[in-house]
């Protein structure tokens, strides 16, 4: 009887020793997950201070090249407005029209006027059009942006065409009439950057992050010095241990 309960004790006794140590090894505390990260720690502290460098260099051209490869190709067409002063007007007044107009070159009436007459979806003519002035000569650059080159042109052409109608129709109480300039053409390259300029600009980014993660990161030597320095003792402790002459003495 007593012989079976010895027996009875001992192996609970192995079973709970047992799920101690599954405990431990699930948690990682067992002597083969310590030397395991010992071993990772290990390599951490072999590896160059300067790593972060190239790796953040390459990360920045795989994504790079990843945009440029799957990013689609723009076109950009550029057509030309120019503001000429009507006779007897003041051709300084020029300037300050031009620069009137090139604000409501995108503007909802002009935009809608250029559906209507190139049949151009409204919605393409509001996010692939955008205008730039010039502070010294009463030019209005339009300039269209779009998946194919052709689109792009005709975009920028529509634009251009309906600012001219809208500004010629008040040209008698403004004094300034608008003309075409330059019509846009479809432009034989797209304006996207390509996969090698991306992929390039990519590794310049990765690699100025990487400089500044170690500019940012401090040195294993620095850390080093900082937890090996010992701390000096008070001076009393090193006047009773008499490394230091008491006041007193020194006095005497």
């Amino acid at each position: 009887m007593a012989t079976s309960a010895r027996r009875e004790t001992r192996e609970a006794q192995g079973a709970a020793a047992g799920a101690e140590r599954g405990r431990g090894a699930a948690l990682g505390s067992g002597p083969g997950a310590r030397q395991a990260r010992g071993r990772l720690r290990a390599r951490w502290r072999r590896l160059p201070r300067w790593w972060p460098l190239p790796l953040c260099a390459l990360l920045g051209a795989s994504g790079g090249a990843a945009y440029g490869l799957l990013q689609p190709p723009e076109y950009a067409a550029t057509s030309y407005v120019v503001v000429v002063p009507a006779k007897g007007s003041d051709p300084a007044a020029a300037l300050g029209f031009a620069q009137a107009y090139g604000r409501v070159a995108t503007s909802g009436a002009v935009l809608a006027d250029a559906h209507r007459a190139a049949h151009v979806p409204l919605g393409a003519l509001r996010g692939g059009v955008r205008t730039m002035t010039s502070p010294d000569a009463p030019m209005i650059e339009i300039t269209g942006t779009a998946r194919s080159a052709r689109t792009s042109a005709v975009l920028a052409n529509a634009v251009a065409r309906s600012l001219a109608r809208t500004g010629n129709g008040t040209a008698a109480r403004t004094g300034a009439e608008l003309l075409v300039f330059s019509r846009a053409s479809a432009p034989a390259a797209p304006a996207s950057p390509s996969a090698p300029l991306s992929t390039g600009v990519g590794a310049c980014a990765g690699g100025l992050l990487g400089g500044l993660l170690l500019l940012v990161r401090p040195s294993r030597e620095r850390q080093r010095t900082g937890h090996a320095g010992a701390v000096p003792a008070p001076a009393h402790a090193a006047a009773a241990s008499g490394a230091v002459p008491a006041a007193e003495d020194s006095v005497r």
